[in-house]
């Protein structure tokens, strides 16, 4: 699985003009999900973005999580993440999951993170989406299972 973090004081997701998920300070995490991708890729994934120590303490160095920090993570799955655009300009997504294999994927990290104690918005699996973020910083990561960056 892969994961754009960004830090962000907030940050939402609509679908149609209505809000379907939404953060104060914490994290918006996209999310992708691969076909080679397992449950243990989904918690390993979700564990990562929970103890990322990429808040402020008080000397000013990234050393607080957002459990630390009692933030909130929006979560929006993105299968784009795993588009391959290295020959001509169209990207494939061969490498993206299909629907109904990356669905459960990634409510199994939505729902991992919901058992660290942190509130997860969310937004609409295979919806058109609207983003709104402000990101903090900016800081912002990538992330993949797999460690292949």
């Amino acid at each position: 699985m892969r994961a754009v973090v960004q830090r962000v004081s907030e940050a939402s997701v609509s679908v149609d003009g209505k809000v379907t998920g939404s953060t104060g300070s914490g994290l918006c995490v996209l999310v992708g999900v691969g076909t080679q991708d397992t449950e243990d890729d989904a918690r390993w994934l979700a564990e990562k973005v929970a103890d990322l120590r990429i808040f402020e303490d008080e000397a000013g160095k990234m050393n607080r999580s957002v459990i630390d920090t009692k933030g909130g993570v929006l979560a929006i799955s993105q299968f784009t993440l795993f588009g391959d655009a290295r020959k001509g300009t169209r990207p494939g997504f061969i490498d993206a999951a299909r629907p109904e294999i990356a669905q459960p994927l990634y409510a199994k990290f939505c729902d991992t993170l919901r058992a660290r104690g942190l509130p997860v918005g969310e937004g609409v699996f295979r919806a058109t989406m609207q983003v709104r973020i402000v990101n903090e910083g900016p800081v912002t990561l990538l992330l993949d299972s797999k460690k292949l960056f």
